[in-house]
């Protein structure tokens, strides 16, 4: 899909290395944040007087549903922020998981997605971070909050990052592709979170009677219902394990399981079962239809004599499925969550908890003394001595101050989890941070054109002169253009795959100068022993919307005169054997305005990417900038 490709190796080593630097940063800053808090709250309790001692109010048993619920998806958001800290993930995650699950989608499905994968292309380091420290940090933070607004403003977090997930990461969990199967993860693990996380969201109230687990498993058993529908439907090619001797739909999935890296004895077991299938797909796909239907309909009944062998039956359909055919969900190279069966499984038990376990409101209890609010206590019962202060009104010269006092007393009486609840919610912070200020720009980051050429080469010696015809005709010399940073390469003008490609990331670097175009001036010299004509310059020049810049000048001579500038640069053009293209160097100098040669770059465009296009363009004009100003 355009944009969605950076075209670099998952095994970049300059990618795997920067992200695993933003990693380290960035663990070190939550690592800090962490024992700042750890501080402060240890500090406050211990030293500040109207801190010690304070009665907390015990806390109320959550409901034994909503706890299993909320430390389950804890662990398994936990697992996938471990996912997401893969070194390919950075580079990879856009062309390996992205693309390939929209690849089967609608037209429309696509398009909304590749505006993720070229986002994250286009920032592959901040986007692949950011999915590491947003993941963990809402599983720690699920795992650590067990009640209040804190809590469920956990779950609403976990709901709203895994819609993210659902749409652009698993694109819409390919409901809308064909073929889709819920042994294939249909809708999708992310949407399952969704809908965990708003359960979580819940206030405490709804958790207390039967009803919420009914309708949970009411709604799940609908929903089985519904995947047996559609697993039964003909045509789809569940129910043929091999068609004119080639796998049906199931066994091919299977087999593509099979060939991903993984330990040889879960590939042999694949192995295996699609050899199974193959013979006996239509008896295999009988007993998963019957299965989804029979589960669905006992979870409707709302009867425990019938949901519970409809557990065992789904618990065991569940298993084969995640290890047969979803091969654990994150095996085989990229794979950044365990798929949809234990986030199922995971709801299913916890609408089965709350439904026979809920937690009965709490009676009424007395209030012990020391934890009643002053508030409540009559003022002549309390010594003079020990009345507090009354706030007076502030005057319109008086200087408003900020009593920090209240506001060590609740952090000092907060609990140990409020705390590292608070810390976890940084974590997400940190990671959304800066993904969110990655996006505020539309250009890619320099790393990915460091990751092609590597970085630039810092020089600083006088210029070779050259003095070359532009394409309007005019003389042109490099003493001409003093004054000016210029930002030099060579072209050549019948080149059909990496001059076009450079030719618009200097196009791309001059729009991104913006302001400061004026004052830099882009220079191409004619890399081409034969064609070198001002009629080709002007061809190149048309082809590639290059006239219309003011500041563009593509220079040519006498082949004597380009050999000379030629050797000069340390440029190389060479006619390949058997009258092919040029061969020619792909660089690019930086000259400042006092005529010295300031850095050289590697202007091999590599992929010829939208990301890396933009890249080289951004890498181009930030030396540009450097020197812009310099004598």
């Amino acid at each position: 899909m355009p944009g969605m490709n950076s075209g670099l190796s998952d095994t970049n080593q300059t990618i795997v290395a920067a992200f695993g630097r933003a990693l380290l940063h960035q663990g070190l800053l939550i690592a800090l944040i962490l024992a700042v808090l750890a501080l402060g709250w240890v500090s406050v309790r211990e030293f500040v007087p109207s801190v010690r001692g304070v009665a907390r109010p015990t806390a109320l048993a959550e409901p034994a549903g909503r706890k299993l619920l909320r430390i389950g998806f804890g662990l398994v958001w936990i697992l996938d922020g471990l996912l997401q800290a893969q070194p390919a993930m950075a580079a990879g995650m856009p062309s390996n998981v992205i693309e390939p699950t929209a690849a089967s989608s609608p037209h429309w499905v696509q398009h909304v997605v590749n505006w993720a994968g070229t986002s994250w292309s286009y920032h592959p380091i901040q986007a692949a971070a950011a999915a590491v420290w947003i993941q963990l940090g809402i599983g720690i933070w699920l795992v650590l909050a067990p009640a209040g607004r804190i809590s469920r403003l956990a779950g609403l977090v976990s709901a709203g990052w895994g819609l993210v997930v659902w749409v652009f990461g698993e694109s819409f969990g390919g409901i809308f592709a064909p073929g889709s199967s819920i042994l294939f993860g249909t809708p999708g693990a992310a949407l399952i979170y969704c809908v965990a996380g708003i359960a979580i969201a819940l206030p405490d109230r709804y958790w207390r009677t039967p009803r919420l687990g009914q309708q949970i498993l009411a709604g799940l058993g609908l929903f089985l219902v519904a995947m047996a529908v559609l697993q039964a439907w003909p045509g789809r090619g569940f129910w043929q394990g091999a068609v004119h001797g080639k796998p049906a739909t199931l066994s091919a999935m299977v087999a593509s399981m099979a060939g991903t890296p993984q330990p040889r004895f879960l590939s042999a077991w694949l192995t295996g079962f699609e050899s199974f299938d193959a013979g006996h797909g239509f008896a295999i796909n009988l007993i998963v239809v019957v299965a989804l239907a029979a589960i669905g309909a006992a979870l409707l009944s709302g009867r425990p004599q019938l949901i519970r062998p409809a557990f065992a039956v789904g618990g065991a359909l569940a298993l084969a499925t995640w290890v047969l055919v979803q091969d654990l969900g994150f095996l085989g190279g990229l794979g950044t969550d365990p798929n949809s069966m234990i986030p199922l499984a995971l709801v299913a038990a916890a609408g089965y908890v709350a439904m026979r376990h809920p937690l009965p409101e709490p009676a009424a209890e007395a209030v012990p003394a020391e934890a009643v609010p002053a508030e409540a206590v009559p003022a002549e019962a309390v010594p003079a001595d020990e009345k507090p202060a009354v706030a007076e009104p502030v005057s319109a010269g008086r200087r408003l101050r900020l009593d920090p006092a209240p506001l060590a007393r609740v952090f000092g009486g907060a609990s140990i989890r409020a705390v590292l609840s608070v810390w976890a919610a940084a974590i997400v912070l940190i990671g959304a941070g800066p993904m969110m200020l990655a996006q505020a720009s539309p250009n890619a980051d320099p790393i990915i054109a460091q990751a092609i050429d590597g970085n630039i080469a810092p020089l600083d010696y006088a210029a070779p002169p050259f003095s070359l015809t532009s394409q309007d005709g005019r003389q042109v010399s490099l003493a001409s253009l003093r004054g000016k940073v210029v930002l030099l390469t060579f072209l050549d003008p019948v080149c059909t795959s990496d001059c076009p490609v450079i030719a618009q990331e200097f196009r791309v670097a001059d729009q991104l100068l913006s302001g400061s175009a004026s004052k830099v001036e882009l220079v191409a010299i004619v890399a081409n022993p034969i064609y070198r004509s001002l009629a080709y310059t002007k061809a190149f020049d048309n082809q590639e919307l290059l006239s219309r810049l003011p500041n563009w000048l593509y220079l040519t001579g006498t082949l004597p005169q380009l050999q000379k500038t030629w050797s000069n640069y340390a440029v190389a053009a060479d006619i390949l054997p058997a009258g092919g293209m040029i061969a020619h160097s792909d660089v690019a100098y930086v000259i400042d305005a006092a005529g010295h040669t300031r850095a050289e770059l590697d202007f091999d465009p590599g992929p010829g990417t939208s990301s890396s296009v933009s890249s080289f363009a951004v890498e181009l004009s930030d030396v540009a900038r450097q020197y812009l100003g310099s004598r």
